[in-house]
C-alpha cells in the first residue's frame, strides 16, 4: 500500500512538475529522495510495528515536502496533503 502511494505521489509529482518553480520542484524531490530512503530501510525490516512505523515515517516526510513545495510556490496546485486524503499528520 505504501509503496503504491508512493508510486502514485511520483507520478503525480511528474505530471505537475512542470507547474512549480524550479526552488519548489527541488524541495518536494529531496524531500521524495528522503522518504524513499526511509521506505528502502523499512523495506528490509521484519514484519511489525518497528516497519510500520518506519514507513509511516516515510509519508509523513514526503507530505511535509509537498506542504514546503506548495508554500513555496502555491499556484492553485493541491497536494494529497492539502485535501486530508491520505494525511498522515495529526491536526
Amino acid at each position: 500500500m505504501n509503496k503504491l502511494f508512493i508510486g502514485l505521489a511520483a507520478t503525480s509529482a511528474l505530471a505537475l512538475a512542470a507547474c512549480q518553480s524550479p526552488a519548489a520542484d527541488k524541495v518536494e524531490d529531496q524531500a521524495e529522495a528522503k522518504a524513499e530512503a526511509i521506505d528502502a530501510q523499512a523495506d528490509a525490516m521484519p514484519e511489525g510495528p518497528a516497519k510500520e512505523a518506519m514507513e509511516n515515517k516515510a509519508d509523513v516526510v514526503e507530505e511535509k515536502g509537498e506542504e514546503k513545495a506548495n508554500a513555496m510556490d502555491d499556484n492553485g496546485e493541491i497536494a494529497p496533503s492539502e485535501t486530508g486524503v491520505g494525511d498522515t499528520q495529526k491536526k
